[in-house]
């Protein structure tokens, strides 16, 4: 017996089906038939697309400030990076010349 082994689809590839089945040109059955696909396969693909698809018009202003917020937070980080870079080698230094390192 054979292991049927499970296909992956590209990300165009679905939303070329998804865009017939939302024309219904074809029904879902016919559709599914002629792709070789699970008629719920391509129904859950429509009903996912259609949850998302609001996001595509969404101004992300939470995103935009929230990247603003991280990176403030990468600068400030930086900053503090090469602070303690150089007090490390401040202190490299004088301990060399108090023979303690």
């Amino acid at each position: 017996m054979k292991k049927k082994t499970r296909r992956n689809y590209d990300a165009g590839f679905k939303t070329r089906v998804v865009l017939e089945a939302i024309k219904e040109s074809k029904t879902l059955a016919e559709l599914a038939s002629e792709l070789s696909i699970h008629p719920n396969q391509i129904r859950n693909w429509k009903n996912e697309f259609l949850e998302k698809a609001a996001i595509i018009f969404d101004d992300h202003k939470d995103d935009k400030e929230e990247l603003k917020c991280l990176k403030e937070e990468r600068d400030r980080l930086h900053q503090r990076i090469g602070e303690q870079s150089m007090d490390i080698d401040f202190l490299k230094k004088n301990l060399k010349k108090l023979n303690l390192l």
